[in-house]
């Protein structure tokens, strides 16, 4: 790289895999992004500077973990430990494959095991959507994320991680980090005391005594910019026609300390530009519009329930193999091998016997299985604006619908006007049958709004008895005119919608307040206080909009 070049995406992790394999437990690992020829060199190049084992992609608590050889303590009569992965690679680092796909429970272990800096972690993310990532129990404990899905470089120098300890940093330094991180929107702890160690780090392994500017930016470009949250608030134009106060006379001609280097604002402001430079385009163009990214591992599928029979696998637990429940063959040996030398002395029996079986030994299999999700539309199809609201509706469903299949995912529609609540559209996937009911949905009338959320509400009760997770998506401007009855009156109208809205809240149903009048009022807002729901103000919102909004929404924690 020319001097005055700005550094490319394979600088910066070529730069971040130098910290890294100087400190690699206190820096806890990288997340390397993106399958290319250029984080294939960079991997080979960090498995050449320290020492790195690789996690199949499919691995069970035995095999990560460590514990009894079943065959080995079979043979020998008496149990025989197994070393996991974890312990190999201890005060190295383990190389995860497709990390995207990590479950819950591996995931658990990995970062138990970087609190107890046991082990550092390489994450190969080869995830194409935003939403394919892995879990964030992880990637916050990381120092360094890089994406080299673009890059075109193919081979990496060989990592030399330098000599020297690593330099102290004044209070200013860690002042401009801490509002350098603040005005990106990082809120945890742990990022910026990665950004202090890697500051450090960066100054001693280019030979200064001391940490400089470019050693802050450096920090902030490698571990702060992926972590960025919002735009850094705009500081307001000074007016031109004022003069800037000439300084004080100084007799002195040596330069002044504030002279020789930047104050502490100046150098927040220069770590900040930095940082914000190294921000991908893209992530960049969705901090201007307000779009801070999307919490990893967020999915449209349902919530997961424990099940004997089918579903991602769990580990084994005590029980009787009846009811369905299946025993655990390989955890029951497990369980009953170390016990057999005192179980064959108390018996009597010869060493070489049989094993010897106890109920409390018996272990049985678990799975996990998510609940298909089912979105519930209730569109307020009254009054002038009705005609915009349902085709945005219209357009939403059919959106949702295209991806199904893949999210597990159904939808249903209610609308509700005049006198009645109607489903227009039962629990479905099918999208030419959702296009056929959608096709004449007419519009007009009243606002029954009570009527509206209790068929909603009825609705979900259906779709949780059938074992699936409903989700209410509610499209209204919140200013009921008829009541649960079906009767004029804003006073009744309003109360009757406010009390189907706490039922629905009772019920603990995950729900939606989506306001897309051209002007959204209170009313809205109240509705969605009142059922503990989620509030979304979209006016003038065209069916793309609505889904990804909905989609989003959907992925966040309900508020409590």
């Amino acid at each position: 790289m020319n001097a005055g070049d700005a550094p490319t995406p394979f600088d910066d992790a070529l730069l971040a895999a130098r910290l890294f394999i100087r400190s690699p437990l206190p820096f806890g690992g990288m997340v390397l992004r993106g399958s290319s020829p250029a984080r294939d060199a960079l991997v080979q190049a960090l498995g050449e500077a320290i020492p790195c084992r690789k996690m199949p992609g499919h691995v069970d608590d035995e095999r990560l973990l460590g514990g009894i050889d079943i065959a080995a303590s079979l043979a020998a009569g008496k149990p025989v430990e197994m070393r996991g992965l974890l312990a190999e690679a201890a005060g190295g680092a383990l190389i995860v494959p497709m990390a995207e796909r990590l479950s819950e429970a591996v995931a658990g272990r990995l970062a138990q095991a970087l609190d107890d800096r046991q082990v550092a972690l390489i994450l190969l993310d080869d995830g194409i959507e935003p939403d394919d990532a892995p879990p964030p129990s992880i990637t916050e404990r990381l120092a360094f994320h890089c994406d080299l899905g673009l890059s075109r470089e193919w081979e990496a120098p060989s990592l030399n991680a330098g000599e020297g300890d690593a330099v102290p940093l004044c209070d200013d330094d860690l002042n401009a980090l801490a509002a350098t991180a603040a005005a990106l929107g990082v809120q945890s702890l742990r990022p910026l005391i990665f950004a202090s160690e890697a500051a450090r780090v960066n100054a001693a392994i280019s030979g200064r005594k001391a940490a400089e500017r470019a050693d802050l930016e450096a920090a902030a470009r490698l571990v702060l910019a992926p972590r960025a949250t919002q735009m850094p608030p705009m500081e307001q134009e000074p007016d031109e026609q004022e003069e800037p106060p000439s300084p004080p006379p100084d007799n002195n001609d040596t330069p002044s300390d504030s002279e020789q280097q930047p104050s502490e604002q100046e150098l927040k402001d220069l770590i900040v530009e930095a940082a914000l430079a190294s921000i991908p385009p893209d992530l960049l163009e969705q901090l201007a519009k307000g779009n801070a990214p999307k919490r990893a591992g967020a999915s449209g599928s349902g919530q997961k329930r424990k099940s004997g029979l089918r579903g991602k696998p769990l580990g084994a637990r005590p029980g009787m193999p009846r009811g369905g429940a299946r025993l655990a063959l390989i955890d029951t040996l497990r369980a009953a091998v170390p016990w057999q030398g005192v179980r064959r002395r108390e018996a009597g029996a010869e060493p070489d016997a049989p094993i010897l079986m106890r109920k409390e030994d018996l272990r049985i299999r678990r799975f996990e299985e998510k609940a298909a999700r089912v979105t519930i539309f209730a569109v307020d199809a009254s009054g002038s604006a009705a005609a915009a609201r349902l085709a945005e509706a219209k357009g939403a469903v059919e959106l949702m619908l295209s991806q199904a299949y893949v999210t597990r995912s159904e939808v249903a529609l209610i609308a509700f006007r005049g006198e009645a609540a109607e489903m227009i559209l039962p629990p479905t996937r099918s999208l030419t049958r959702a296009k056929r009911a959608l096709a004449e949905l007419p519009g007009g009338g009243g606002t029954p709004l009570a009527m509206g959320l209790n068929a909603a509400r009825e609705v979900a009760h259906a779709v949780r008895g059938k074992g699936r997770t409903p989700s209410l998506v509610i499209l209204t401007d919140g200013r009921a005119n008829l009541d649960a009855k079906g009767q004029p009156g804003r006073q009744q109208a309003r109360e009757d919608a406010e009390a189907a809205a706490k039922a629905i809240a009772r019920d603990g149903i995950d729900a939606l307040v989506v306001d897309i009048s051209a002007r959204p009022g209170p009313e809205g807002q109240a509705l969605a206080t009142a059922m503990l729901a989620r509030f979304l103000a979209l006016p003038r919102a065209d069916a793309k909009a609505l889904h990804q909004a909905i989609s989003t929404v959907q992925s966040q924690p309900v508020p409590a």
